[in-house]
């Protein structure tokens, strides 16, 4: 034990000559994911508030048809434009979000008490767009819906017999699953790949760099055994995700707490934070451990920095599996790196309770995934040919 606090302090020591780096790894996080974050929310609440609240201007092709659809229309909020020349080729070019065609035979049919057509002309890929189509969707059937109940009333039928079923709706969603419905897409993610990677800097540099710059076969000449050196290095890697993990969840709060709008969403309680802690202290051990292992088996740093590119693919890869396919919450979710610390943080961010039992057996299956890998990192840190440098 004296040994291995030692090397971790050792090695903490050597992190902090470095202030350019070491400010880095403590900051880049906390100051860049919340600014990220909240600068994303803020666009997202103006581009909605914007095109909600501002009138819309549509081309109308065939408005002659039927003026009073135009000016029920106009009414929502909707108006008239001029038409361009080509309306597909502006569509198309953006230059007109969505149109509306009117078919010269409507009249027509509203007169017969026929289904008029009516065309919405829009690019289904362009998102710029889908507000203003949802606007004028809405629009049309709230109007289908009030002249269908004035022909009904017309003919001495109530309208209510069109609607067999009065169908309700209650939410048993909490308020604090809805809160979290915001931080469940981003959180986990950010968290999972902060712990995972949050020890690169220092476990690489005093792995790889050492062996490079030829001063680890210095220390694996001392009485320190091998695991007391390997566990030292561990340990200090995870004091700085830690610390990490520590800033960027109360700069979250604190963000939160200063923002408006669902930028508000972000916020995390003191309770919550120590929980997620609690859940990605493993992931930090994985981490660090499996960094050790593969910087102990590369021959320079610009080896170890190259297995960097496939490592932070990996605290993803749950979240795109949960999105393509959503799955209910299984036990033995617990046991699968990565998508246990993802269902745990979606846990905790919606409010819900975790069981002793499920606490138990994500931190054994954790922790013993971390101790194989600690044992690897101390196999390779036992090979003489550890301290040769390339």
């Amino acid at each position: 034990m004296n040994a291995m606090i030692t090397v971790m302090l050792k090695e903490l020591r050597d992190l902090s000559r470095d202030r350019r780096t070491l400010a880095l790894a403590l900051l880049l996080g906390p100051l860049l994911y919340p600014a990220l974050m909240l600068g994303i929310g803020k666009l997202v609440e103006m581009r909605a508030t914007t095109q909600l609240e501002k009138p819309l201007e549509v081309s109308i092709v065939g408005a002659q048809h039927a003026p009073n659809l135009v000016a029920y229309l106009a009414s929502q909020g909707i108006r008239s434009k001029k038409l361009p020349v080509d309306l597909d080729a502006a569509i198309r070019s953006q230059n007109e979000d969505v149109a509306l065609v009117i078919d010269k035979d409507f009249a027509k049919h509203w007169r017969e008490g026929q289904p008029a057509k009516i065309d919405i002309v829009q690019d289904s890929t362009r998102r710029d767009a889908e507000i203003p189509v949802a606007r004028i969707r809405a629009a049309l059937q709230g109007y289908a819906q009030q002249m269908g109940a004035l022909r009904l009333l017309a003919r001495g039928i109530n309208p209510s017999v069109t609607r067999p079923l009065n169908i309700g709706s209650r939410d048993l969603a909490t308020a604090e699953a809805k809160r979290g419905m915001l931080l469940s897409f981003i959180l986990p993610v950010l968290l999972l790949l902060t712990a995972f990677i949050g020890g690169a800097y220092l476990i690489l540099d005093a792995t790889a760099g050492e062996r490079e710059r030829q001063s680890l076969e210095p220390l694996l000449a001392t009485p320190a055994s091998r695991g007391a050196i390997v566990s030292g290095k561990i340990a200090a890697a995870c004091v700085i995700g830690l610390m990490t993990l520590l800033l960027t969840l109360l700069s979250f709060k604190l963000s939160a707490q200063i923002s408006t709008g669902m930028s508000r969403q972000l916020d995390v309680s003191f309770m919550a934070i120590g929980k997620m802690l609690l859940i990605l202290v493993p992931m930090l051990l994985i981490g660090t451990a499996l960094l050790s292992f593969l910087a102990a088996a590369s021959k320079s740093m610009k080896e170890a920095q190259s297995h960097m590119t496939w490592l932070m693919l990996l605290p993803m890869l749950p979240g795109y599996v949960l999105m393509a396919n959503p799955v209910k919450d299984k036990l033995w979710q617990l046991l699968v790196p990565f998508l246990a610390q993802n269902q745990m943080l979606l846990k905790v961010i919606r409010g819900e309770s975790i069981t002793m039992m499920q606490w138990g057996v994500y931190l054994a299956a954790a922790l013993a995934l971390a101790a194989l890998l600690w044992l690897a990192a101390v196999w390779r840190y036992g090979q003489e040919k550890l301290a040769i440098s390339a």
